[in-house]
């Protein structure tokens, strides 16, 4: 199962050309992993006075620009959970172009930024949304 946010190009995403610029679609991929988050049961708000889930890895790639009104899915997939991280593919498309594909790995720590066994509820609904490759 996939996780499905959409978002609109607003002008704040968009450089002078009007189109987007890279880095915001890096803060669209964390917006996504946060709404996803509150989807599993551990919305940000909750989990941030004593954890965190700190991007460790990622990697992008930009297969077509995007517009100031375009009107972007963006696909979230659990590809792997691990004892305190986990891997994630998050794809973007609009009207049946990609846009934007990556891939990244997010650690679950504690106050103190060290790692940690995902809680249950975290697995449960993490399991949810595991990309089968059958």
């Amino acid at each position: 199962m996939k996780f499905k946010m959409n978002q609109k190009v607003l002008f704040k995403h968009c450089d002078p050309a009007g189109i987007v610029f890279y880095p915001r679609y890096f803060e669209m991929i964390n917006d996504c992993v946060e709404m996803f988050f509150c989807e599993i049961g551990v919305p940000f708000e909750t989990l941030h006075p004593t954890a965190g889930v700190p991007t460790a890895q990622i990697s992008a790639t930009f297969h077509a620009p995007s517009r100031h009104g375009d009107n972007l899915t963006i696909n979230l997939e659990v590809i792997k959970i691990g004892g305190s991280s986990l891997k994630l593919s998050i794809n973007a498309d609009c009207r049946a172009e990609k846009r934007f594909s990556s891939d990244a790995t997010i650690v679950y720590v504690n106050a103190d930024g060290r790692p940690q066994k995902l809680s249950n509820t975290m697995r449960n609904g993490l399991t949810l949304y595991l990309r089968s490759d059958k």
